[in-house]
């Protein structure tokens, strides 16, 4: 089952010919989740070959204009092309009005449900959930309130070990009980436990999003161990105070953020427009993180699937 990433914008407020503001979508199990939505996304989606209509959430990290300015015209697209499944929006509590302002202005009669769900920003909580994943949302800091995602695919099924079906005569109530965890007491009164009669097939793959920031040792914690990270690397190290200024995180902090939580890989992006050229904040991330990239917009990172 896939699981991965698609950048649409790796760039920070300012587009250029290169790189368009922040907008990820994530594949998980063909359902398509859209994170922050700037201006060109709904371009994007439609260069990129993303079908529209498999997005039926979409997750905004913070109520900036290079995270937010192509959410209305996406919402009259949808319209125009005649949608009629819910579209969910998870956002801070202030774009809700702004949001229907919007609506009620361009859009003569909304012909889809339209479901806002606002984001507490001061703590972690999850936000959505499925058969098959679930989405936290985390605190950051920001000069505004903002938060980042974290998407978890749920544990695989455990399977049962097939040559023991045979040997202690088990029922379909016995395989499906075992499948959800429980022990076997054999005919002879034996406790068998369940790790004994199962397996988990695959591991759960897991995917985090940290958007304008500043550096902040508490978000190594919330992403610990994930397989992949993205997390914003606006400027180089040298730009340190600016970083700070602006509420930001230089390319060997974003490294850092990925060494002490221990994740698979590190993507990194929302770069200035001053930098024609990230190789330099690539290489200062991989001094410190060696498994580290810099996201260019139509990238797509997959997270296979691994046997346990």
């Amino acid at each position: 089952m896939i699981f991965s990433v698609t950048i649409l914008g790796s760039g920070s407020a300012l587009p250029t010919s290169k790189r368009l503001p922040s907008a990820h979508v994530l594949n998980a199990h063909e359902r398509l989740f859209l994170i922050d939505c700037a201006e060109g996304t709904q371009m994007q989606l439609r260069k990129l070959k993303l079908r529209l209509s498999k997005i039926e959430h979409i997750f905004i990290s913070h109520l900036h204009g290079d995270h937010t300015l192509g959410l209305f015209g996406l919402l009259s697209t949808y319209n125009l092309l005649g949608r009629h499944t819910a579209l969910h929006i998870y956002a801070h509590k202030e774009l809700e009005p702004i949001l229907w302002a919007n609506v009620n202005f361009f859009v003569e009669k909304l012909r889809y449900k339209l479901v806002f769900h606002a984001l507490n920003p001061k703590d972690k909580e999850c936000i959505y959930e499925n058969e098959n994943l679930y989405v936290e949302s985390i605190p950051l800091k920001h000069r505004i309130p903002a938060c980042g995602f974290i998407f978890r695919e749920k544990e695989c099924v455990l399977n049962i070990r097939k040559e023991l079906i045979d040997r202690y005569e088990l029922g379909l109530s016995d395989i499906a009980s075992i499948k959800n965890g429980a022990d076997l007491v054999s005919p002879t009164g034996e406790l068998i436990p369940n790790a004994e009669l199962t397996y988990r097939p695959f591991k759960a793959r897991s995917y985090a999003y940290c958007s304008d920031t500043l550096y902040s040792a508490t978000v190594a914690d919330y992403v610990k161990g994930v397989d992949l990270l993205y997390h914003e690397a606006t400027f180089a190290h040298n730009l340190l105070d600016l970083a700070r200024q602006t509420g930001h995180t230089t390319a060997h902090q974003a490294a850092t953020v990925a060494k002490d939580a221990g994740v698979g890989q590190l993507v990194i992006g929302h770069f200035s427009s001053r930098y024609k050229d990230v190789t330099p904040l690539l290489t200062e991330a991989k001094r410190v993180f060696p498994c580290s990239f810099a996201a260019n917009d139509g990238d797509t990172y997959s997270i296979p699937r691994q046997r346990l």
